[in-house]
């Protein structure tokens, strides 16, 4: 034990650390696979070094997902150890999760001390959103972990002003740009900000590190993305997501300002996904019934502790680290959230998993300024008693938007919250000492303001995700008025398609690809199931322009393609918007040529299954 803490700092980080582990890793088998575009791009990168370099979803290279690949490197190195399996895919999300709730309570540890770490680490492993992204494989874990990496980096350098804590936490976030590309760069300001400000080193030496530091965030992002350009389009997998087979595409458009503009690729426009995922934008779209049971437990505490913090080191030293944590945090809170609230384009809810770091050392650190608050100016003491109620009241709204849930934990909530902040309000007004009330009323605020999302944390782990979309909590919870935010389930080869599998397998001849179906979500199941090549035509969503009519017809002369599933019109494949016959993306004008040359094969002869109508197009039928 370190000098000046307290003897039960090491043993409640280690009872942390192994809630999280609980968490994040109880029952995990039941998730299966999880999101199985991206654990058919990991089975493919299992296959072939050059699948899990580029991030394709198959093992032949023909497309890759729609992200950059760092993510789907970490899952596929476990599956290469470990074997495919639900466990080696979801294990190091998890990991990344306990990780993440760690290395918060280090920072906030080191910058608002050992109470706040606890709550701050605490709010950050039960906030709902985190349990359920840290027991899936979408790309959002790892992002997260990297951001409350840097984070520590930084707060590396602030406290010594050394250049190597400012490069560090440049190339983590370089590594996070890797993993989800821009969204990784909204903190890029609150970071350099932060440093710029409160940095220890006269001001001319702090911008020569912050160059030093510029120039390791573009090294540690566009490394694999100069890889990938500098690679002969025909010797890499098509772009997924972009619209010209381009990396800087994807980048700017359907990652990048598509979904802050609600334009261009960005908007997929023809697909079901869109606004309505996340409610409409605006200022209040982390409060609404979309998110706010997914992130907004502990925002009126955090956003209140903020103020507070800000008060209290109002006069403090540029360099003063109390005032540079408040700075960083609520940096990191405001500016996600005001990305996230008035994005026009594709937002899902649980994108929100990085709002939540902030929120939580806010919401910790924010609890000790308020209490200091009242402890210094009597007229004030009454701030965290308000606080306290308040979210209070608002954890009890949350869990009343789902009818039926938790009978009574609500009422139960409002109470025990009052009576708490009734306490704490005695003790910061009274004139003789109660450290016993204080320490009853902290408690009992602390459990109060737990208890709805460890609620919807213990439900989230009690029920199994599969599909491109997840949620936690109960599923009324996630209700959405622009399509449903439950996990959408993608039939698997175990519910139909072995006779169908079997028959590909055995009239596969010499083709390249199995099978080539419209969409990734149509091929991922396949590809998951076999480890063979299956084409996904159009991409994630089937409007991705590839291949062409020709391109395709080329494939067909080669005998790269012998078999096309085409599934019926109109009707939704995996929660996707299927294409439309008189669609004008290129997997329609393949559709309409596999119909007009292709010859149909009935189901009897693989025994039924299958989502549509397969169909076989020989190297004859090409003209």
């Amino acid at each position: 034990m370190r000098p000046g803490r307290p003897a039960w700092s090491l043993p409640a980080r280690a009872a942390i650390g192994l809630l999280a582990l609980g968490l994040y890793t109880w029952g995990l088998s039941r998730n299966g696979v999880g999101n199985t575009f991206y654990a058919a791009a990991v089975k493919s990168g299992t296959e072939s070094p050059k699948a899990f370099f580029f991030g394709s979803l198959d093992p032949a290279s023909f497309i890759t997902v729609d992200k950059p690949p760092a993510s789907l490197w970490l899952m596929g190195l476990s599956a290469r150890i470990f074997g495919f399996s639900s466990w080696s895919l979801l294990v190091p999300q998890a990991l990344c999760g306990v990780a993440s709730v760690l290395a918060l309570y280090a920072v906030v540890r080191r910058w608002a001390g050992e109470v706040a770490a606890v709550f701050g680490a605490l709010a950050l492993a039960l906030t709902p959103i985190a349990v359920a992204i840290f027991r899936y494989n979408n790309p959002d874990a790892l992002l997260t972990l990297l951001l409350v990496l840097a984070a520590w980096a930084l707060w590396s350098a602030l406290e010594s002003g050394r250049t190597v804590g400012l490069v560090l936490c440049a190339v983590l976030l370089g590594f996070a740009f890797n993993t989800k590309e821009l969204q990784a760069f909204v903190l890029v300001p609150v970071f350099a900000g932060t440093y710029l400000w409160a940095g220890p080193p006269q001001l001319g030496r702090r911008v020569i590190q912050l160059l030093w530091a510029g120039l390791g965030l573009v090294v540690s992002s566009v490394w694999w993305v100069a890889i990938v350009e500098l690679t002969p389009a025909s010797s890499r997998p098509f772009i997924g997501g972009s619209t010209d087979n381009s990396e800087f595409n994807l980048i700017f458009g359907y990652n990048g300002f598509g979904r802050l503009l609600g334009s261009g690729t960005g908007s997929v426009a023809g697909s079901s996904f869109g606004p309505g995922f996340g409610g409409s934008p605006g200022l209040a779209r982390m409060f609404n019934i979309e998110n706010g049971g997914q992130i907004s437990w502990f925002l009126p505490l955090a956003l209140a502790g903020l103020v507070a913090g800000l008060w209290l080191t109002r006069r403090a030293g540029r360099t003063e680290r109390l005032r540079a944590g408040f700075i960083l945090f609520g940096g990191w809170t405001l500016l996600t959230m005001a990305v996230f609230s008035l994005s026009k384009g594709i937002f899902h809810p649980y994108y929100t998993v990085a709002l939540a770091p902030g929120v939580a050392a806010l919401a910790g650190a924010g609890s000790v300024a308020l209490w200091k608050l009242g402890r210094w100016s009597e007229p004030l003491a009454w701030a965290l008693p308000i606080a306290v109620a308040v979210s209070a009241l608002w954890s009890a709204e949350l869990l009343a938007a789902v009818p039926g849930y938790a009978a009574g934990l609500g009422l139960a909530v409002i109470v025990c919250g009052v009576a708490a902040a009734v306490g704490i309000f005695v003790v910061l007004r009274g004139s003789v000492a109660l450290p016993w009330l204080a320490a009853a009323s902290g408690a009992l605020a602390t459990a109060t303001l737990l208890a709805g999302p460890a609620a919807f944390a213990v439900t989230t782990i009690s029920t199994s995700a599969t599909g491109a979309i997840v949620a936690a909590g109960p599923t009324d919870a996630a209700s959405s008025t622009g399509g449903s935010l439950h996990p959408i389930h993608v039939p698997g080869v175990a519910e139909g398609d072995k006779g169908l599998l079997a028959y590909l397998e055995a009239h596969r001849g010499g083709a390249t690809w199995l099978l080539a179906v419209t969409g990734s979500q149509e091929a991922a199941p396949f590809i998951v199931a076999t480890g063979d090549p299956v084409m996904a035509m159009g991409g994630y969503t089937g409007d991705d322009p590839s291949p062409t009519v020709e391109q395709f017809k080329a494939l067909v002369r080669q005998g790269k393609v012998h078999f096309v599933l085409i599934a019926p019109g109109g009707e939704a494949v995996a929660g996707i918007s299927s294409v439309s016959p008189d669609s004008t993306s290129a997997a329609a004008g393949v559709e309409a040529w596999v119909r007009a040359h292709g010859t149909p094969v009935p189901a009897s002869e693989y025994g039924g299954g299958g989502s549509g109508q397969l169909y076989l197009v020989p190297p004859a039928g090409a003209r």
